[in-house]
């Protein structure tokens, strides 16, 4: 299992609209091949920064996989002139759990 990592920070007075565009593109994340769950949190001190973590297959059904579809586009569409600046992506892979996972 792969988890994304990103965080997102939104522009200022635009984190409700955000919000409602991003659950309009969980539906096109949710149907890629290798995708197994998502989380998005709110940061409690920046409230317009955001955490995405993606659970993953495999790193290639994100980097190839959602990517290269056209479901990406319209994720891109949808997402992408929300942030300023624009997230940095980071794929991690297990290396010890306790407790319950995350997410």
């Amino acid at each position: 299992m792969i988890l994304e990592r990103a965080e997102l920070s939104v522009r200022p007075g635009q984190e409700q609209a955000f919000e409602r565009a991003f659950r309009s593109a969980t539906g096109i994340i949710s149907t890629v091949p290798g995708f197994a769950g998502l989380a998005l949190t709110r940061c409690l001190e920046r409230e317009s920064v955001y955490l995405l973590l993606v659970r993953w297959e495999r790193l290639e059904d994100h980097t190839e996989g959602f990517r290269g579809s056209a479901g990406y586009q319209q994720w891109r569409e949808l997402l992408h002139h929300f942030y300023d600046p624009f997230p940095v992506v980071e794929h991690f892979a297990p290396v010890l759990t306790a407790g319950h996972p995350v997410p």
